[in-house]
Parts: C-alpha cells; sequence; structure tokens
C-alpha cells in the first residue's frame, strides 16, 4: 500500500536523521570519546590479603599458618588451641608477660583475629570485637614498641603479616561498630564489648570536617572497572576508605565548585595506647581512631618513628566518577547536541578541597566530551607527591556543541568569577599562578586566555563600532565578551594536547552539514543575532560567526578566526607548552590518515609559540591519556614550581673565586 503524504515526509526525515547520528558518531575526529565501561564494581566478599594465609574461605574455616602452629607447639598449646582457643590464647598471653617477643605477639595477634572470625561467622558480634581489639593491640605493640626494636625484623615476612593482621582486624572491628551505627567522626563514642570496654575518640585529619562526611565505605569493597587504568595504592598501616561527601549549601565560598556525589580517600588508623597490667584488668582501654587524608599525610608519627599508611587514592575517584550526576555520556552528549541544555551546569569543578597553598591547574576538555576525559591524567599525575603538595585541580565544563570563542567567553567569566569568590582581596599568590591544560579544542578555548584581542576579532565580523550598533546594552556586553578581550594576569602557562591551532580537516563541508542538522545553539544565542542583523542591517559581513556558526565549523580550517588567534599579541608572562599526537603508521588509522594523531593532521598540531613541544605515539581520542603525555604534563608542573622558588628565592651571590 502506498504511504501517506505525512508518512512520505515523516519517514524519510527518521531514516535521514538516523543516517545523520551514525555518521557523525563515526567522526572520530571530532569527538574525544565517551567511555561506556563502570568505574567500579561491588565485590562478592571484600578484598582480604589474609584470605589465602589463614584459609579464611576454606570450609573447615580459618588456620593459623605454619609458623603460628610451630609456635604453639614450642609452648605446648597446640592441642589446647584446638580444643579450646580462648584458653590457648590466655596462655600464650602469659607467656607474652613473662617475656614478650615478636614472634608471640604476632601468633597471639593471628590467633585472636582468628577467634574473631569464627565467633563473628556464629554471630556473637560483641566477643569477636574483643577479640579484634586485642589483635589490633598486639600487630601494634608487635610493630610499635620501641622496646622490641632489637628484636623486630622488617624483613622478615612476618613483619608484613603483623600489618596485614593491624590492618585487617581494625577493619573488621570497624564494621562491626559501622553496623551498629556508631562510627561517626568528631564524636567519642564508649562501646562496650563482651568483656571489654572502648573509649574511642574518633577524629577527623585533614581539609574536611565531620560534618562534611555522609557516610564512610571500605576501599576492599570494590573493584574497579576499565574506566580508570591504574590503581594507586600504598602499603602501610590503617584502613583506606571512600568517605561520601554531604552537600553543604552556603557553608564556604568554595562548595559551589563541589559537584554533587563527591568522594574521597581517607585512611582509618587506631592510635593504640600501653597499659599497665592493672589498666588492662580494669577492662577500660582508651584509643584513638584517626581518620587521616591521605593527600595531606602518607606518612605519620606514631611512637617517635614515622609510619607509611596503607592509602587507595583511585577507588574513592573511581566511586566518585560511577555516581549518576557526573555520568559522562549524558554531559557529554548534551553539550554537543543541545548546547543549552548544560549552560546550567557549566563551570568549574573541584573533585578534591580548595587549598589556598596550593596552585590550580585548570583542565579544559575537547569537543564531545567532559571534565571525566582528564581522569585518567588526574589520578596519575595526584600519585606523585611532589604534585600534589604543590598543586589543586580544577576542571571546567562547557557545552561543546556552541563555537571555541563562545566557549573561551565562559572560561573567561569563570576564572574572575572564582578569583572573586575564593580570593576577594586578592592576596593569594598562588591563584596568580595559574596553569591551564586543554585538549582537542579545550586547547584554543584556553589559549584565548592569553592573548589581546584589540579589534581584530570584531573587524571579522563588522567595521562598524560595537557602540555605534543598535543594541540593548546586554547585547552589546555579549558582544564584546566574545570579540574583545585582554590576557588573563594569572595565567602562567598553557598546555595545549591534541589541539588544532590551525583547524582540522575533518571539519569540512559535509560534517560541518551533519553538525548543523544535529546540533542546536541556544535559541537566545540565535534570537538575539538574528535581531541584531535585523536591525543593523548591513553592518556586519560575516553573519555566520553570530548565528549559524557550530563548535564544528569553528574547527575549519577556513574560519577566519584561526589567522588572527594565531597572529594576535600574547601575554609575555604566560609561558606555552604543546604536545601532539603522530599516529604510527603501521597502525590502521595511521594508515588511512594524514600525519597526526588521526584527527588533528601534524603540521595544524604544531605550534611555533610553544616553548616546549613533544609528540606522543597516540591517536587524538586517548593522547591526553597516554603514559608520555601525563609525563610531559608532570615535567611542566615540576618546572613551573621550580620557576616559582627561583623568584621567591631571589639573585644568589656569586661565591668568591677562591671557592669554586
Amino acid at each position: 500500500m502506498p504511504a501517506s503524504p505525512a508518512q512520505s515526509t515523516i519517514l524519510p526525515w527518521a531514516a535521514r536523521r538516523l543516517v545523520l547520528i551514525a555518521l557523525l558518531l563515526l567522526l572520530a575526529g571530532l569527538v574525544t570519546g565517551c567511555a561506556q565501561e563502570r568505574y567500579i564494581s561491588r565485590r562478592s566478599q571484600p578484598n582480604n590479603p589474609l584470605t589465602a594465609p589463614l584459609r579464611l574461605l576454606s570450609r573447615a574455616g580459618p588456620r593459623p599458618t605454619p609458623r603460628t602452629q610451630q609456635l604453639l607447639r614450642s609452648y605446648d598449646l597446640e592441642s589446647e588451641q584446638k580444643e579450646n582457643p580462648q584458653a590457648a590464647l590466655a596462655h600464650l598471653q602469659a607467656q607474652i608477660a613473662l617475656e614478650p617477643t615478636p614472634e608471640k605477639l604476632c601468633s597471639y595477634a593471628e590467633l585472636a583475629y582468628i577467634q574473631g572470625k569464627r565467633l563473628e561467622a556464629s554471630g556473637n558480634r560483641k566477643a569477636a570485637l574483643d577479640l579484634y581489639g586485642a589483635s589490633v593491640a598486639h600487630a601494634y605493640w608487635y610493630l610499635l614498641d620501641p622496646n622490641l626494636d632489637l628484636f623486630r625484623n622488617p624483613y622478615d615476612p612476618q613483619f608484613r603479616r603483623a600489618c596485614d593482621l593491624y590492618n585487617e582486624s581494625l577493619e573488621s572491628a570497624m564494621r562491626i561498630v559501622q553496623k551498629a551505627g556508631r562510627l561517626k567522626p568528631g564524636e567519642a563514642q564508649v562501646i562496650q564489648t563482651g568483656t571489654q570496654q572502648y573509649v574511642v575518640d574518633m577524629r577527623l585529619s585533614g581539609p574536611w570536617r565531620p560534618e562534611d562526611l555522609e557516610k564512610l565505605e571500605f576501599v576492599s569493597d570494590f573493584e574497579l572497572g576499565g574506566g580508570l587504568t591504574n590503581r594507586h595504592h600504598t602499603y602501610g598501616l590503617g584502613v583506606p576508605l571512600i568517605a561520601v561527601r554531604r552537600r553543604r549549601e552556603g557553608e564556604s565560598p568554595a562548595e559551589k565548585y563541589y559537584p554533587p556525589g563527591l568522594s574521597f580517600p581517607v585512611t582509618a588508623f587506631l592510635h593504640v595506647e600501653h597499659q599497665t597490667p592493672d589498666e588492662a584488668a580494669s577492662g577500660v582501654h582508651h584509643c584513638v581512631l584517626e581518620l587521616f587524608d591521605p593527600m595531606y599525610a602518607s606518612n605519620i608519627e606514631v611512637a617517635s618513628r614515622l609510619v607509611p599508611l596503607e592509602t587507595d587514592l583511585t577507588t574513592p575517584l573511581a566511586y566518585f566518577l560511577d555516581h549518576p550526576a557526573f555520568r559522562e555520556n549524558d554531559i557529554a552528549t548534551f553539550g554537543l547536541l543541545n548546547p543549552g541544555k548544560v549552560q546550567g551546569i557549566k563551570g568549574l569543578y573541584m573533585v578534591e578541597p580548595f587549598d589556598p597553598n596550593r596552585i590550580p591547574v585548570v583542565m579544559v576538555h575537547g569537543l564531545w566530551s567532559s571534565p571525566t576525559a582528564w581522569m585518567e591524567m588526574f589520578n596519575d599525575l595526584r600519585a606523585f607527591p611532589e604534585i600534589r603538595s604543590r598543586y589543586q585541580f580544577w576542571f571546567f565544563l562547557y557545552p561543546t556543541g556552541q563555537p571555541f570563542w563562545t566557549s573561551a567567553a565562559q572560561l573567561r567569566d569563570t576564572l574572575v568569577e572564582a578569583r572573586t569568590v575564593l580570593d576577594p582581596q586578592g592576596q593569594n599568590p598562588q591563584l596568580n599562578e595559574l596553569v591551564l591544560v586543554g585538549h582537542s579544542m579545550g586547547g584554543l578555548v584556553s589559549r584565548l586566555q592569553t592573548i589581546e584581542s584589540g579589534d581584530s576579532f570584531w573587524r571579522l565580523v563588522s567595521d562598524k563600532p560595537l557602540e555605534e550598533l543598535k543594541a540593548t546594552p546586554a547585547e552589546q556586553n555579549k558582544l564584546a565578551k566574545s570579540f574583545y578581550f585582554h590576557p588573563n594576569p594569572a595565567v602562567k602557562r598553557v598546555v595545549t594536547i591534541g589541539t588544532p591551532h590551525h583547524g582540522s580537516t575533518y571539519s569540512n563541508d559535509y560534517t560541518q552539514y551533519l553538525g548543523r542538522s544535529l546540533i542546536t545553539l541556544p535559541e537566545m544565542m540565535v534570537e538575539m543575532s538574528n535581531k541584531l542583523i535585523r536591525e543593523n542591517p548591513g553592518a556586519f559581513r560575516n553573519t555566520d560567526l553570530l548565528t549559524t556558526t557550530t563548535s564544528i565549523d569553528s574547527l575549519s580550517p577556513k574560519c577566519p578566526i584561526f589567522p588572527v588567534l594565531n597572529s594576535s599579541p600574547r601575554a609575555e608572562w604566560t609561558q606555552y607548552h604543546n604536545v601532539i599526537g603522530v599516529v604510527p603508521k603501521k597502525t590502521w588509522l595511521g594508515s588511512v590518515s594524514e600525519v597526526g594523531d588521526g584527527v588533528v593532521g601534524q603540521e595544524s598540531a604544531r605550534w611555533e609559540a610553544a616553548a616546549s613541544e613533544v609528540a606522543v605515539p597516540a591517536d587524538h581520542l586517548v593522547l591526553q591519556q597516554h603514559p608520555l603525555a601525563i609525563l610531559e604534563v608532570r615535567r611542566i608542573l615540576l618546572e613551573h614550581a621550580a620557576s616559582i622558588d627561583s623568584v621567591a628565592a631571589g639573585p644568589q651571590e656569586s661565591a668568591p673565586a677562591e671557592m669554586r
């Protein structure tokens, strides 16, 4: 049956739109990619390094290690341990009182932990808590008692097992306390167990406050998905946790920059006080459970020695990135196809607390992307202590379907606003040392923060002075922000990665047609532009720059913006660095594309103004995630910090000739 007129109109357009979407998705040159894999998933069983050596999951139940069994035989306690574990522990404690040795303490901690697991499995949590506490205490004394310094051997495998016993016993105890709803930092808790009473002072150490915490999750409950390649975990004492932050509107100037669902790493460490026999007999134990932020403390002083903390920086980040409100797909797609939909959520985002003593690094994503494009680099960079001690990372989110000079105007306003909010007196020197890192189109957005426009950009649009246009003050102000600007004096370095400094050939007549068919510019922007053109006949020489231009149009090598951008005066205080991608010819992409990263040709990616330029064997989609690109950004950040320190130190006097 022939189609009705309505059907013949609708069906071809629907089919045509699907084809357009499919083709646009294939334009890898215009896409930085949308991660489909989950960042994190919950384990069926918590990760526990003692599972294998103690056979925690065996049907027969947990068993002591051969070394502990040997010690039990030495004191004729092996049979008693099997028949009456509590009595064996009491006899072993008596031997420790007579002659404390590392071997006895570690064995006691192991046996107490095993018995605690058995009791907990039988439902006797209070008695299990007693034994976990005893295990923590004995492992603590094994590791840190100064009286054992001459006998303790850090090269003995038993030393690491004592660390694991401390960590896992503490985690097991914390899980029981958490189930009772009593794991609350900032409060002192009196915890009554089977026979003991623990007075626990719970403290939060670092930039966050106890009232910032909504809940705590255990890192061991989760495993990473494919979203982040490297897991940055350090070994030591303590229980790595995920602290989920509670939103606190109006509490601090930086609050507006923290995204919903933000989580951060902490490590729980229990300080065990050494008790006299009489104090121990009373059954009352005083201790401090302290939660450390490993971004600020990866080592702590205990018993007059430096103790490394067990930390995990990556799992809390993955937990946050898996939060529905921060999923990449929705933000990236809306930002490309309908820029108006993300206007309300554009701006700066901080995923760590604002620190007035650290230099901001502002990371600017590219087309069809979002701040999550930077998470691989962010995860790796902050794993370097020398980087996280000097820098804090901010992320700029913007709708990528609009022309890049419009996004540059938004970043310009955002940086000014952030300075006003965070440093209203303008006295913070760290905020005068900004580093911008831009990938792809984000590099162009970043560059536009550092040049003097003069009249050059406006002359692309009109020869008529802006103030002579028939327009409202608001309309004139909007035009001025896009076409008249000055370099930001706070931006000291710009790093561009895979940036089309001279445009990309992937922006051509056909892709521009696709873009105009699918990308819907904000109605207010289009209406204002049409109104200005209508009310100022003959005033504009290039109306495309005001009306139909999308981000895809703006990246064309034929776009008149590029010659002006590349010839405009640059800030003398800003240093530029460039990273380009060169796909090996032996790969499929390298064999079918021009020399470059498969999207941006090598000649367009190169930039003569850069003080340094490196080539990385990676394609455009993953260039900012490549290890060599990450190491280059690290080098630049260290160089920047060294230059600041050199200026602060002042000129050094030359040494006398006889000392040279």
